[in-house]
């Protein structure tokens, strides 16, 4: 398997991190979980373009990690030479999403089929909603899912993807819980949206306050893996976005909790698992 982190940001726009995204290449399988600010961009850099993504996954319906998917939607339409539906997999209320998606691309659809002859049909997109528990198959990968808490929004999901005996979780946005701990049990790999608790307690704005009661902390990520024994550690969705050189002090953080290996990537960091 293979990992790449297309996106490490956070909802606050950032000139150097794409909203959250990762890619996940299982077997045959490729699948983009989340499609936040910029993925396409991060997409075609990991040399993918849509119509060759199997699937879609997204772990909750926060703006953020929904911003750009109405691009895969058209790029993947319009990209393919001949009909190719998008397979999107998410939690319940992902099917009204994605409606409504569709609903606003309707003038660009209307003008893509009446001026190209070879279109003659708008996009087609297949949604799956999933409960915790499910289990897909796709491709050769094995798609497991896991109940999160990111209260208030619910329901929330996280992904264990299996293939030729590794495993990997991405585990989304949520604080810790019992059943994120299962299904990370024994990962090679353990993907985690991550904030310094530290830092946003010492900003004087409400709203960014507001967000440390339903995001995992460093150590908090770093506490699950352990649990879990997992093998790495993985973080992600800085908040707040770090200073040059400052993923250190993340790393550090996490290794007071965990005695595996963490890794705190770059937009376009590859991992081979």
């Amino acid at each position: 398997m293979r990992l790449t982190l297309l996106g490490t940001g956070s909802p606050l726009p950032d000139p150097n991190r794409a909203g959250p995204s990762t890619l996940v290449q299982a077997g045959d399988a490729n699948l983009l979980v989340d499609a936040g600010r910029g993925v396409l961009m991060r997409l075609a850099g990991a040399g993918l373009l849509p119509p060759q993504l199997s699937a879609v996954l997204l772990t909750h319906l926060h703006s953020d990690h929904i911003t750009d998917l109405n691009d895969v939607i058209t790029t993947r339409w319009v990209a393919s030479p001949v009909p190719l539906p998008l397979p999107i997999i998410g939690p319940p209320g992902t099917r009204q999403v994605v409606d409504g998606i569709l609903a606003m691309l309707q003038p660009d659809i209307g003008y893509r089929l009446a001026h190209h002859d070879d279109l003659d049909e708008p996009p087609q997109v297949d949604v799956t909603e999933v409960v915790p528990g499910d289990t897909i198959e796709l491709a050769g990968a094995t798609i497991r899912v896991g109940r999160t808490d990111h209260r208030p929004v619910e329901p929330t999901v996280a992904y264990r993807v299996e293939h030729d005996g590794r495993a990997l979780v991405l585990g989304g946005d949520g604080v810790p819980c019992r059943t994120l701990d299962d299904l990370c049990a024994g990962a090679d790999v353990y993907v985690q949206t991550a904030i310094r608790e530290d830092l946003v307690a010492a900003i004087p704005i409400q709203r960014l306050q507001d967000i440390l009661d339903y995001h995992s902390s460093v150590a908090q990520a770093a506490q699950t893996a352990s649990r879990a024994a997992v093998g790495r550690l993985v973080l992600t969705h800085y908040v707040p976005a770090p200073a040059p050189g400052g993923l250190t002090e993340w790393r550090t953080i996490a290794a007071e909790h965990f005695d595996g290996e963490v890794i705190t990537p770059d937009d376009g960091t590859v991992i081979d698992i």
